[in-house]
């Protein structure tokens, strides 16, 4: 602890970011050092100590490329090879993004509607519904508007952060016949929930990394171009790592609604839509979402 101190204080490394985080209500402070690039580690540690070594998951590219994660590893020599899915992702997964929604930067107006197309969505399926927040704050606001709502239709709602611990919420929203989970950074990846319990995947925003974190603020100095070079590649990763919430076997069959109108109306949405798998995907409002579901999901 004290060399850490001794870092921290007086003699900080170049190759390290250092920050305080106080909680919400000023009752816990901890100090945090992380290295600003794993590059220069994954060599000492890994590829120079080991004969030979496997990388392997559903999302290590970006675009249909590995440069991405190549250069982020210092893994310019590695082989690379990408195996298509076994998966029909064409008859299984439908992919709606809603084409007027506001954009979250208009906080409000995308709240409310967040708000009434999940209640819409929800009541339409019973539930069965896994929703993305990159948000701890937005998905508390949105619990507390739609779980009043819902529970009159014996829907219940689990959140991340009501105390019981992400496995926990997984255990009971698998086990429920109506439940709607709302999670953020925990249950975009890991998350294995096979079968009818899981029909619908609803990810609220792309999830950019919040820019003013430090460790994001330290890396993205590192870039000549940090939004095209750094940020949007690490949010199509996450974005990817979601999307595999729905399908996990072969027999599953699902929706994924995007609640972000950028990924339409910027010219970056593109690249989110081709990272995925080949699936249907269909453009459509807000307000048809729910009647697109209960048809793709024969209720």
């Amino acid at each position: 602890m004290n060399e850490n101190l001794d870092s921290l204080v007086f003699n900080p490394k170049a190759d390290q970011v250092y920050w305080a985080e106080a909680n919400p209500n000023g009752s816990r402070l901890s100090l945090h050092a992380a290295p600003v690039h794993i590059g220069s580690l994954m060599e000492r540690f890994l590829w120079r100590e080991k004969t030979s070594v496997v990388l392997t998951s559903a999302t290590l590219t970006t675009n249909g490329e590995f440069d991405y994660l190549r250069g982020r590893l210092s893994a310019a020599e590695a082989d690379e090879l990408a195996l298509g899915s076994p998966f029909d992702y064409q008859t299984a997964a439908l992919l709606y993004l809603v084409n007027d929604i506001p954009e979250p930067s208009d906080r409000n107006g995308h709240q409310r509607a967040v708000e009434q197309g999940l209640i819409q969505l929800c009541k339409a399926t019973g539930g069965k519904a896994l929703v993305l927040f990159t948000s701890y704050d937005q998905l508390k606001r949105t619990s507390q508007a739609i779980t009043p709502v819902l529970a009159k239709l014996d829907i219940t709602i689990y959140e991340q952060g009501d105390g019981a611990s992400p496995h926990s919420l997984l255990e009971n929203f698998r086990s429920a016949d109506r439940a709607v989970l709302l999670g953020t950074r925990a249950f975009w990846e890991g998350v294995d929930v096979p079968g009818d319990a899981l029909s619908v995947l609803i990810i609220v925003k792309l999830p950019f990394d919040v820019p003013s974190d430090p460790l994001i603020a330290a890396r993205s100095e590192t870039f000549e171009d940090p939004f095209s070079q750094y940020s949007l590649p690490e949010a199509i990763l996450k974005f990817r790592q979601g999307f595999g919430r729905l399908i996990r076997s072969q027999f599953d069959h699902g929706v994924v609604a995007v609640l972000d109108s950028r990924i339409l109306n910027k010219r970056y949405g593109k690249q989110f839509v081709d990272s995925l798998p080949d699936c249907t995907v269909r453009v459509g409002s807000l307000a048809n979402l729910a009647q697109a579901a209960v048809r793709w999901l024969n209720l």
